[in-house]
């Protein structure tokens, strides 16, 4: 038996991070199309059932084409049961009274639910809230000779938070008969060995919305056999965008030309697809007269990309031992900021940086 791991898919995110208008509504249409994908690659693959475990929606209010989209794909497919299990970011009304809620979509709630696929495989789930997050551990009772799948939403800890909420506690899930413990709320893949039985998985999101979303981005595939209670499973990772975010040490470069040149053999050696997202973040220490003009490097490359950005992180290097003695006003300037005990060095490299421009006569941005 095969079934699908997702989550935290957020549709309708806002994709606020892409100045671009029309960029923005391609995004929200292309997570859609990346749903769609998922349920094909399903539907292929004769897929049992799909986990879906918390946030499919980004808001609370949820757009009446994505909402069509998710009970479409749904009804398309009478053969594949889907378990939907709401997470912190789904507070819309989906389904709400008013839809047509086909019979092979199946929710949670509050209290532990327990749903046969056959085959000797169990899927379980409970929805995380305030009220609930700190008995529910003590409730959770599973049959040792089933093949037991746990569904839950929320952040993996070793303990829980005071108040509880989304936060999942690792240690009381130890020993529980648990095979595989399907966790949305990271957006990134993560599994690790649960007990001496099972494992527990974040399968990620299944497209980057920003460059805080760099990885590998998909859904997991489980292959079951219920009755020996083993299964494998592979991370199904097919992105119509990735992003990615590249760091350039550009210290000791004198200037923006010396900076583009370097920041250019990077991406080209990292050679990232057209159709993606790049952010160069340039780091090291420069020179504080040193040319630098991020707004001219990152108008020079942004048309390889589908998005590009560039962000200076990088520090000004002084060594006062060069001005000790000069007796210019430049040199004058450097040694009463260097004087300065109650200013951190990062400050005085900042300060004494602005202070030599306003002395050259140059633009302080």
């Amino acid at each position: 038996m095969k079934i699908i791991h997702c989550a935290d898919i957020h549709l309708d995110s806002p994709f606020t991070r892409l100045g671009d208008t029309e960029k923005k509504k391609e995004r929200k249409a292309e997570l859609i199309k990346a749903f769609k994908m998922m349920i094909s690659h399903a539907s292929k693959e004769d897929v049992r059932a799909v986990i879906i475990a918390g946030d499919l929606f980004d808001q609370s209010h949820v757009s009446a084409t994505a909402k069509n989209a998710v009970l479409a794909s749904v009804r398309e497919n009478p053969d594949i049961d889907f378990f939907f299990l709401k997470g912190n970011h789904d507070k819309c009304d989906f389904p709400c009274e008013t839809d047509d809620i086909p019979d092979n979509f199946h929710m949670f709630s509050g209290e532990w639910q327990t749903y046969d696929l056959g085959e000797n495989v169990f899927i379980t789930g409970i929805e995380l809230n305030r009220d609930n997050a700190q008995g529910i551990y003590s409730k959770l009772n599973l049959d040792v000779t089933h093949f037991n799948i746990v569904t839950m939403h929320g952040q993996d800890a070793v303990t829980l938070r005071k108040d509880g909420a989304q936060t999942i506690s690792i240690r009381d899930l130890k020993n529980k008969n648990i095979d595989y413990l399907a966790l949305g709320h990271i957006h990134s893949y993560k599994e690790e060995k649960l007990d001496g039985r099972g494992t527990y998985c974040y399968p990620g999101c299944l497209e980057s919305r920003g460059y805080d979303e760099t990885g590998d981005h998909g859904f997991v595939v489980l292959d079951i056999n219920g009755p020996e209670r083993t299964y494998t499973a592979k991370k199904e990772c097919n992105p119509i965008r990735e992003s990615h975010v590249l760091p350039v040490d550009i210290s000791g470069l004198v200037n923006s030309s010396e900076i583009l040149l370097k920041t250019d053999l990077k991406l080209r050696e990292n050679r990232f697809s057209s159709r993606d997202m790049v952010k160069v973040e340039l780091i090291g220490q420069v020179d504080f007269e040193c040319e630098k003009n991020p707004d001219f490097i990152e108008k020079q490359l942004e048309d390889r990309y589908y998005d590009f950005k560039l962000k200076d992180n990088t520090g000004y290097k002084v060594d006062y031992d060069d001005f000790r003695f000069d007796e210019s006003l430049k040199g004058e300037f450097i040694r009463t900021v260097e004087s300065q005990e109650e200013i951190t060095e990062e400050d005085k490299a900042e300060i004494i940086r602005i202070g030599i421009k306003a002395l050259l006569g140059e633009e302080i941005e």
